[in-house]
């Protein structure tokens, strides 16, 4: 097992570890017990670098001999639990990480034949590998949630890496099952962004057409894949886009008929569109125009809005929908549904973004980011179709920039025209103007807020505008010097709108840095929010809400921003809050049994969900209507209990 060290900092990464491994095996020979620290530390910089997985693993046989894994139970690899692992490595220690991933390379090594172990077998490492993959598939589509981005010394990038590279040797067919469901899962969510999906998808359809691998019976699967590749009979075999463009010419009105029925049906079931899909709507555009509501699977009420406003609608197909920009055709149809067109100002702010030229800058980020198959300016149209039809679809997988992309929701949601202004601003002018307590604020020269490096893994309207949004939140936070409140109070209401109720609570003093008044911080939650004590007010607008993030055993990660959406009761009579995370993935586990829910509770595409007092264990600030307060006194002293309790015992521990 050997590999070409090239890199540099690989290189003296791997000496370092070399050093210490001898170094272990000199104090082994006196000290039985003598510590393994130092390798673990410089086993984790190895790990960070470029080969660095490549390199530990071709020195396997080295740290079994030399006592790495030696007094503890990696010394005993056959007694090893999965679910025990998967804590280990997503919320261990750095030390335990480093081990535990040094003993998951150690049984690779076994699995795939390159190292004997007396103590497991070949068989027993590659089924335990099977189910720590298995147990670890929100890791597979490349996004990480906010308690692995938090983690020191980079640990959660560098067990994200880890998997990638047990996955790459083990191979898919072993999990085949599970991460069909994890796929679907995910997009049940309809995120914006879905290249790393239909990177998962791709690799189910490398197993599906494997005749190594038996895949009777994998109809899920075969779904999943046909909906990507060959939804329609038209392009079932996967043609190629030449092949597909000359079938499209020779088909009659009943063909094309169910060509457009074929990919609004694998559309709307899945979130993805197949990149066959606008190859069809460009040629319905210049022969059929009459079956373009077919082929977006439009309702009444999305058919009222296209033929309303026909003309903005043909010419943002003419522009937007191309294969590299293939879901911008689901945000024009989810778009459309919402009927947000049939507000003069929409209309009239998309036809200006038809028309804007983008400075320099915006061209640049988008190039750089999305490529040259067609210019800057398409791949933004296409991402603001996205956002406009998905509200709930856009995330950033980059914690500091939360507080930017809940107002690109929220303005998606309720004030659309408001959106386009701020992206003709960010992409023509590589400004954004805003107001302050009448002071106005402009980001071009603000130093920068919470986030210190644009981020670039997000949809191109978070691409161009997140950063003069981060900006603009930061230097609102320094022109509010100091005050007696949390600064959110002050800054979301002119940050994001006039709906955001201008009364506010948070549970953390800023006076002393500690949890104050707790229980009734809790009362005014519910009697602003909960139906049964409000007076059954509904949720007329997103409110933004703070909340304090936890990993899975309950310890705080940090303080996140988020949207209340609404609060119902589900089909099992609990009431529920629905909120908007502007992760990647909504679907978390919390600790204490707090699972947060993207299906099956209710949820609408995009949302996630939790009972009401589990949520309210996890608040830290809240917006509220102070007229429209409840009667706090009414509030139920076992919900007041239940949600205070849930709260001490994990993240507010810390606080206290």
């Amino acid at each position: 097992m050997t590999i070409p060290d090239s890199d540099p900092d690989t290189n003296t990464s791997v000496a370092r570890f070399d050093e210490a491994l001898e170094q272990l095996a000199l104090a082994r020979q006196s000290d039985l017990a003598a510590p393994n620290t130092e390798v673990l530390e410089a086993a984790l910089d190895v790990m960070a670098a470029p080969d660095g997985l490549d390199a530990l693993y071709a020195r396997v046989p080295a740290m079994e001999a030399k006592g790495v894994f030696t007094n503890g139970d990696w010394g005993q690899p056959a007694i090893l639990r999965p679910a025990l692992a998967v804590r280990t490595l997503r919320q261990g220690a750095p030390d335990f990480t480093a081990i535990e991933a040094l003993s998951e390379l150690r049984l690779l090594a076994v699995a795939m034949g390159d190292y004997r172990h007396p103590g497991i077998s070949a068989e027993q490492a590659r089924n335990f590998l099977t189910q720590v993959t298995a147990l670890n598939l929100d890791l597979l589509s490349g996004q990480m949630s906010e308690a692995d981005r938090e983690r020191p010394q980079g640990l959660g990038e560098i067990v994200n890496s880890l998997y990638q590279f047990l996955l790459n040797r083990l191979g898919y067919e072993s999990i085949l099952d599970s991460l069909v469901d994890e796929v679907r899962r995910l997009l049940a969510q309809r995120p914006i962004q879905t290249d790393s999906i239909k990177q998962m998808v791709s690799q189910i359809a490398k197993c599906l057409f494997d005749p190594e691998i038996d895949t009777t019976g994998m109809h899920k699967a075969a779904r999943l894949v046909s909906a990507l590749f060959g939804p329609t009979k038209g392009c079932r075999d996967d043609p190629g886009f030449a092949v597909y463009g000359e079938r499209l010419a020779a088909m009659d009105e009943i063909a094309l008929s169910e060509e457009a029925k074929g990919f609004a049906s694998a559309m709307h079931e899945t979130g993805m569109v197949s990149p066959y899909h606008p190859m069809l709507l460009r040629h319905l555009r210049d022969n059929r125009d009459d079956l373009i509501p077919m082929a977006l699977g439009l309702s009444i009420t999305g058919n009222d809005v296209l033929q309303c406003y026909r003309q903005i609608v043909l010419q943002l197909i003419d522009e937007v929908v191309h294969p590299e920009t293939s879901q911008a055709v689901y945000g024009l149809a989810m778009f459309l549904e919402r009927g947000a067109l049939f507000t003069p100002p929409v209309a009239a702010g998309l036809w200006r973004q038809l028309e804007l030229k983008l400075c320099q800058a915006a061209s640049d980020r988008l190039s750089v980011v999305f490529g040259d198959a067609h210019p800057p300016r398409v791949y933004l149209l296409a991402g603001v179709l996205s956002l406009l039809g998905q509200p709930l679809g856009v995330g950033q997988g980059n914690n500091p920039t939360c507080q930017s992309v809940i107002g690109l929701s929220m303005w998606s949601f309720n004030d659309a025209d408001f959106l386009l202004q701020l992206v003709a601003w960010a992409a023509r002018d590589d400004d954004v103007l805003m107001r302050f307590e009448g002071q106005h604020v402009n980001s071009q020269n603000l130093q920068a807020g919470l986030a210190k490096v644009p981020p670039t893994d997000v949809d191109p309207v978070s691409l161009i505008l997140a950063p003069h949004l981060d900006r603009i939140y930061g230097e609102m936070g320094r022109l509010c010097g100091v005050r007696d409140d949390d600064l959110h109070r002050w800054i979301n209401p002119e940050m994001y709108g006039w709906w955001v109720g201008h009364g506010f609570l948070s549970v953390i003093s800023r006076e002393t840095g500690k949890i104050h008044e707790y229980e009734d911080f809790i009362r005014h939650f519910y009697a602003s929010y909960h139906p049964y004590y409000n007076g059954n007010i509904p949720i007329i607008h997103p409110q933004p809400a703070g909340i304090a993030v936890t990993d899975s055993g309950g310890r705080l990660v940090g303080r996140h921003a988020i949207t209340i959406l609404r609060v119902n009761l589900d089909r099992d009579g609990e009431m529920r809050v629905y909120f908007f995370n502007p992760n990647n993935d909504s679907g978390q586990n919390w600790g204490q049994g707090i699972n947060c829910s993207t299906e099956s509770n209710g949820e609408r595409h995009g949302e996630a969900s939790l009972p009401f007092a589990e949520f309210a264990s996890r608040l830290c600030v809240f917006h509220y209507d102070t007229r429209e307060l409840g009667d706090v006194t009414v509030v139920p002293e076992t919900d007041v209990t239940c949600a205070t309790e849930l709260g001490r015992t994990s993240w507010a521990a810390s606080y206290e």
